[in-house]
């Protein structure tokens, strides 16, 4: 770690590593800001970003950045619904991928993503008669954000 150690830091790291999912800075904050009383959005998030420059976590981008405590390169789901991401390990990384960009690039790594409905957000989506409920995760859609409806 090129910074010095932070209980903070390392809290707000184990967070991650424990969610059992890609949390957002703001999810990590909600989490740790009942046993951290002095803790701000703020600092979640320049820790967050200090642990990726370090290379102890990966952003996952999207609507919402999420964090990923699984560092090495991999694909993922995500819902365009609620914003849910999930790691797919069944689905290996493929460097060949990389080499056959060419055109003179040089490309270190890529990403996979599968845009869906995750399977809470089908469940609500069938329960719903009729009513349109994907989307981008918080965008206006028919009048009613897409958040409410799938979450």
């Amino acid at each position: 770690m090129g910074q010095r150690y932070s209980r903070q830091r390392e809290k707000i790291y184990q967070t991650v590593l424990d969610s059992g999912e890609h949390p957002t800075a703001e999810m990590v904050y909600d989490r740790l800001k009942p046993e951290m009383s002095q803790l701000s959005l703020g600092t979640v998030y320049r820790n967050l970003r200090q642990l990726v420059r370090e290379g102890q976590l990966r952003e996952v981008d999207g609507p919402v950045v999420r964090f990923d405590g699984k560092t090495a390169l991999h694909s993922h789901a995500r819902c365009v619904s609620c914003g849910a991401v999930m790691d797919l390990d069944e689905i290996a990384y493929d460097r060949a991928l990389d080499r056959q960009v060419g055109h003179g690039w040089q490309i270190m790594e890529h990403t996979l993503v599968f845009n869906g409905l995750c399977p809470d957000c089908v469940k609500k989506t069938t329960s719903l008669k009729g009513e349109k409920t994907y989307g981008t995760e918080g965008q206006q859609d028919g009048g009613q954000s897409v958040d409410r409806v799938c979450r």
